[in-house]
């Protein structure tokens, strides 16, 4: 049997607990309680029957999952749903889903009376290795993924991996992007894990970079590592690559720009390739994306502030690095292959 794991996000008056195992959503009641709410708004991507009772007086939303819902508009309803309920300052915002509804109830909850507190359940393996915990909260713009948000931390987050069980494979490989870029950040080899430790890896690995630099003021850069060309690829393609298909394309794209740079040798721009292959995960390119649009998006990247900016392993570990040559860019990306249409 899988025993329940508990880490601290250490945040001073902020910390807060990450359970991660079967059947924690159980807890969801007494950390309810310990809030002092005595109202709750609960929004579910999953089906009625599945959203557990938080033991206050509460209303279910449906949640509009998915990234083409990641808006300001979805923000606005939200709102309007909270206040036609009653909910005040003192009540409590719970998210049942996935990404995309854990970053629009967190930025909701920020926004909602200048901020209500919010308890994360995520349901898929994306939002529960990364989207779930950290506090970042954000909403698309055309120009750009994430470009609207708030850092807002939770007061706590269930991973339930029961509710793992019935994700379609699509899912598992948008998650598995994500514990895929994890290897190259601090880490280690979580291939051939129970997926609770990939969890738990994943987890404690930001929580502790969160925990040194809740604001992406330096280390916190890391965790994008993969994202500049996966944030590119998910826009190019109107979201068909979905956000840990294109992390996953993004990793190995990101050894292969630091080999090029002359930033790490060929067998760590080879292990970048096999541990991304170990997953069963994409590596190439989508067919009809041209080089120069993956370029003009990747320029648009909200860490960007000199030119070309990536993440990137090196001799003295992972870092960003700004002003990337473009013809470097270009050319790597030539060498990634192209997926058959």
């Amino acid at each position: 049997m899988t025993t329940a794991r508990r880490i601290d996000v250490q945040l001073g008056e902020r910390s807060y607990p990450v359970h991660i195992g079967p059947g924690v959503r159980s807890l969801l009641p007494g950390i309810v309680a310990r809030t002092g709410a005595a109202r709750a708004v609960v929004v579910s991507a999953r089906p009625p029957g599945a959203v557990p009772d938080p033991g206050v007086a509460h209303r279910v939303i449906r949640a509009r999952d998915g990234e083409h819902h990641k808006t300001l508009a979805t923000v606005h309803e939200l709102c309007r749903e909270f206040a036609a309920f009653g909910l005040t300052r003192a009540d409590l915002v719970i998210s049942c889903g996935g990404g995309t509804t854990t970053d629009v109830v967190g930025l909701a909850a920020a926004l909602y009376h200048r901020g209500v507190a919010v308890v994360h359940l995520p349901t898929t393996l994306l939002a529960q290795v990364d989207a779930a915990v950290g506090g970042k909260t954000a909403v698309n713009l055309p120009e750009g993924k994430n470009l609207i948000g708030a850092y807002w931390q939770p007061r706590a987050v269930l991973c339930d991996t029961e509710l793992l069980r019935t994700l379609p494979r699509e899912e598992w490989a948008n998650g598995y992007g994500e514990i895929a870029r994890c290897h190259f950040i601090g880490a280690g080899d979580l291939r051939g894990l129970p997926v609770h430790e990939q969890i738990a890896a994943s987890v404690g690995l930001k929580a502790s970079v969160v925990a040194a630099d809740e604001r992406d003021a330096g280390l916190r850069h890391i965790l994008n590592y993969g994202h500049t060309l996966g944030h590119a690829l998910e826009r190019a393609t109107d979201y068909a690559v979905r956000h840990g298909e294109g992390v996953a394309i993004g990793t190995v794209f990101a050894g292969r720009l630091a080999g090029a740079l002359g930033r790490v040798g060929r067998d760590r721009v080879a292990e970048h390739l096999e541990t991304v292959r170990a997953y069963g995960l994409r590596e190439r390119l989508p067919a009809g994306v041209r080089a120069a649009e993956l370029v003009a998006l990747m320029r648009q990247d909200k860490k960007a502030t000199t030119g070309l900016t990536f993440v990137l392993d090196g001799p003295s570990g992972v870092e960003r690095v700004e002003d990337v040559p473009e013809s470097v860019v270009v050319s790597t990306l030539a060498e990634m292959g192209r997926e058959r249409s």
